[in-house]
């Protein structure tokens, strides 16, 4: 199984590899320039798609590019509540979750991805502008992950970037599976 998975069941064993991974993905890319550029890549692979193709999911077990979206819009609620209480508290604690149950429970296959889209753009500007707003102090700050142990708000802006780079991986390879050509 891909370190990528981050299966809630063994999240703490496997936390520290799936950091190194995500960050990994990133690489030497400025956080706050992926995190701005996610909403528009997102549309991007989603044009010229029909209601069944972003319905189809990559391979059996697997997310459809409709539970993807809505998996991107969910995370940018919790990363927002994550940021405030960091930013506000001091040392929080970040509760983890398991984003499949998130999946079946909140019905993330009959979500509607123009609205799942527009929440992620309209949430996402909000968080770039408080990111844009803190000083070099604020940007040190932590709280402490259930799973990952101390995390700064400049470690979750990296985490954060990479996921947007492994979930918008993710997309293109279910979109190069449906035989659609991806322009950039």
């Amino acid at each position: 199984m891909s370190i990528f998975s981050n299966r809630f069941s063994e999240a703490g064993k496997e936390a520290g590899d799936y950091t190194k991974a995500v960050l990994g993905l990133l690489g030497d890319r400025d956080p706050i320039a992926v995190l701005e550029k996610t909403p528009n890549e997102v549309t991007r692979l989603l044009t010229r798609l029909t209601p069944e193709d972003i319905a189809r999911p990559e391979a059996p077990g697997k997310w459809s590019m409709r539970q993807v979206v809505r998996h991107l819009a969910d995370s940018e609620i919790v990363w927002g509540y994550r940021l405030r209480r960091v930013i506000a508290e001091d040392r929080p604690p970040i509760q983890g979750y398991d984003q499949d149950r998130w999946a079946d429970g909140l019905h993330y296959d009959r979500a509607d991805v123009a609205e799942c889209l527009a929440e992620l753009r309209a949430m996402r500007a909000g968080h770039l502008r408080l990111l844009r707003s803190l000083g070099p102090a604020e940007r040190k700050r932590v709280g402490v992950h259930s799973e990952r142990g101390e995390e700064s708000v400049e470690h979750m802006m990296r985490m954060y970037a990479g996921h947007d780079t492994l979930h918008l991986r993710q997309l293109e390879r279910i979109r190069a599976a449906l035989g659609v050509e991806t322009k950039a």
